[in-house]
């Protein structure tokens, strides 16, 4: 018989990821047949739409019945198959749901569900989150009659009355030879052979496998009599046909993948004030990812889970002190303030900051545990952890990832001045010298106390969080964490390298994602190479085209530099020649730049391709080497020639120090970090700057833009399996 485990953090694996096969928990033939249990999982499997043949009335067996849940009051969803025969297994080994509800030691073991986020109280039909508090109840229900055409089930209690009746007067029956459950064919003119009175409904049986319900309000009947006297049957007038048994037959087969990465969504401002909000934008990227998942990456054995972190709730911090001090005017501005803005106060505040870095730091290392002592086969097989943060939760996340702390770093800036600060020793009078020399005494004694101190009080100063996973991606969105970064001190280097801000050893990759008008979003890569300002950040994929190039595959476009004019008007075409066989270069797109400015520059591209075929065809067809070709300039009206006296070689590379001022650099970024999402043609970007720091949790591009790097091993693994077997 099945086992079900608990679903306290210390259990075993709840959610199993057998296949059904010889080592699963049911064994080769399926759950025992005995008392409570499923009954035998048959060798034939239900086609959908149609009903084995030669087939008789009897209890439905569990691969027949489904269950479902409700959430957010919306529609009834079915549970994949797995889990329906978990659940249905759990309900007849916990016997009537009366009788188990009434018995005060029952102690019925919760049934995980969907990828085991979920668990389920069969007993209560309640379903609640794993990772996470939820305080409204998902609702859950058996289903075993299913309203034709939707497969929408019947309330529960309807649903197990008409099947005690069905039983009751056609058990043994033969059901026809061929029933096909997808054409409905009306039952006009055949007699009521069992009927069946409800609260306010009644069903009726027109044959063993021809049923229909009919509701008993006022308005219901006296429909049914106008109809029926214009012709109508009372079936085709007002009755819903009903299935017995659901459209699929639940199979162990039917259940997702094994889990290989796990990624922890954190939450940025305002979490206070929209409590639970962090839980749905992290389902709405999940959705998204799901159907990026069965588009993009069908074959992949294993998934990616995404599980919510709620560090805000928790914290009392200044205990309502700050609402106590705000005036009664505009009340409600200032509450929406202090329920998100203060969140910036609170984090740059020495006071309270330290309590935000622990909570989250906290809330990370108990869901990685939790999850890890529900599967237990994750950390062997190398699973992995990546981090998603918005807003101020990227920097809370990197301090946390670090250990940055700003009493820990003032202290060091104080020993260094004592340490550059040397007493010049000219112009000292003697008395000066040994007070100089008593003081240095008195400060290297004064060192040792405090020192001595610090170690008794070792609470004084926390120490750096520890987390227990190595990140293997840190994703920010709309992220400020530049600016901390820039105002702690850090400047640009020589190197290329993502161990300039963030060491590789805490962390693989670094991937800062914005919008170009969210008004919170910075860029990172300047602050590693000073000229990167003058590179744009690299285009986020659209999710639909397919065959896109790889992100780390997408080259460097030097653009101009910000103050450079990019119309027609201020620009020389002739400044930087592109190969022939080469895009132009395109001018860097300021962020206030319009779409008219945008098509002038696409001008100034092709201005610049026609020159370099020009160049490409004296050069080949009888000019000397040394012959000089004028370059171009456009004007305002159009590519005229130009009577100055510079002049350019055929043959000759185009200078790295070109009219713009910026020469190509050596140096560049072992890999890119900003991403940037692309801008519609259409909408106002002061708009979007109200709506965009807001918008990642929806975007389909987003979604597939963190599923190429979170299955980029997987994607290599699965193409060289491939060729293999090719």
């Amino acid at each position: 018989s099945l086992s079900f485990h608990s679903a306290d953090s210390g259990a075993s694996p709840p959610y199993s990821t057998a296949t059904g096969g010889e080592g699963s928990e049911w064994g080769a033939a399926g759950p025992s047949s005995s008392g409570s249990s499923l009954g035998a999982l048959p060798e034939r499997r239900r086609p959908r739409g149609r009903r084995p043949r030669q087939q008789v009335v009897k209890e439905l067996e569990a691969q027949e019945i489904r269950w479902f849940y409700l959430e957010e009051r919306k529609v009834w969803k079915a549970f994949i198959g797995y889990d329906s025969l978990r659940l249905e297994q759990a309900f007849r080994a916990a016997g009537p749901r009366g009788a188990a509800e009434d018995s005060p030691g029952a102690a019925v073991e919760p049934v995980c569900v969907r990828g085991g986020l979920y668990e389920v109280n069969v007993v209560n039909a309640e379903s609640y989150p794993v990772y996470w508090n939820q305080t409204e109840k998902i609702p859950v229900m058996r289903g075993q009659w299913f309203i034709d055409g939707t497969w929408q089930p019947l309330e529960e209690e309807e649903s197990n009355l008409i099947e005690q009746e069905h039983l009751n007067h056609f058990r043994g029956q033969q059901l026809r030879e061929s029933f096909d459950m997808e054409v409905s064919q009306p039952a006009d003119g055949r007699e009521v052979i069992h009927s069946l009175k409800l609260s306010c409904k009644h069903v009726d049986w027109h044959s063993v496998d021809e049923v229909y319900l009919y509701s008993d309000a006022a308005t219901s009947k006296i429909a049914r009599t106008v109809k029926r006297k214009l012709g109508f049957s009372k079936a085709s007038s007002s009755g819903t046909r009903l299935h017995r048994g659901y459209v699929e037959e639940a199979t162990l087969e039917d259940k997702p993948p094994e889990t290989s990465h796990i990624v922890f969504v954190v939450h940025g401002i305002g979490q206070k004030m929209d409590q639970g909000r962090i839980i749905k934008n992290t389902a709405l990227m999940r959705d998204n990812a799901r159907k990026i998942e069965d588009k993009c990456f069908p074959n992949l054995a294993t998934r990616v889970e995404f599980l919510p972190v709620e560090w805000r709730s928790k914290l009392t911090l200044d205990k309502d002190t700050v609402d106590s001090i705000t005036p009664d005017t505009v009340r409600g501005l200032r509450a929406m303030l202090n329920s998100s803005a203060m969140d910036i106060m609170y984090y740059t505040s020495p006071f309270y900051r330290d309590e935000l870095v622990g909570s989250l730091q906290q809330e990370l290392n108990r869901l990685y545990t939790l999850f890890c002592s529900r599967n237990p086969e994750f950390e062997k097989k190398g699973g992995k952890v990546s981090i998603v943060s918005h807003s101020l939760g990227c920097v809370i996340a990197y301090d946390v990832m670090t250990g940055w702390n700003p009493v820990r770093f003032y202290e060091q800036l104080l020993q260094r001045e004592e340490e550059e600060d040397e007493p010049e020793d000219r112009r000292m009078s003697y008395e000066e010298r040994c007070l100089l020399e008593e003081l240095h005494i008195a400060k290297q004694r004064s060192r040792e106390i405090e020192e001595r101190l610090h170690e008794l009080r070792a609470s004084a100063i926390s120490n750096p969080p520890v987390l227990k996973f190595k990140v293997e991606n840190f994703f920010c969105m709309g992220s400020p964490l530049a600016v901390f970064l820039a105002l702690r001190g850090i400047q640009p280097g020589n190197s290329g390298s993502q161990d300039h801000i963030l060491p590789r050893t805490t962390c693989n990759r670094l991937l800062n994602i914005f919008h170009p008008s969210d008004p919170v979003a910075y860029r990172l890569e300047p602050l590693i190479l000073k000229h990167y300002s003058n590179i744009p950040p690299v285009q986020i994929h659209w999710y639909d085209p397919a065959n896109l190039l790889p992100y780390d595959d997408v080259g460097l476009n030097f653009g101009n530099p910000t103050n450079e004019p990019t119309s027609l008007n201020d620009s020389e075409s002739g400044s930087a020649v592109p190969s022939p066989t080469t895009s132009p270069v395109m001018a860097r797109r300021r962020y206030g730049e319009s779409i008219t400015n945008i098509g002038r520059a696409s001008m100034l591209g092709a201005a610049s391709i026609g020159m370099g075929l020009r160049r490409m065809l004296f050069s080949r067809f009888g000019q000397s080497s040394t012959t000089t070709l004028q370059p171009l300039e456009t004007g305002n009206d159009g590519a005229k020639e130009d009577d100055g006296e510079e002049t350019t070689t055929v043959g000759t590379p185009p200078s790295s120090d070109s009219t713009s001022g910026f020469p190509r650099p050596t140096a560049e970024l072992e890999h890119r970090i900003d991403f940037e999402l692309r801008e519609g043609l259409v909408g106002s970007r002061y708009l979007s700057a109200v709506t965009s720091h807001t918008a990642y949790w929806s975007s389909m591009d987003i979604a597939l833009f963190l599923l190429k790097f979170l299955y980029k091993d997987d994607q290599e693994d699965a193409d060289e399996s491939n060729l293999v077997t090719g």
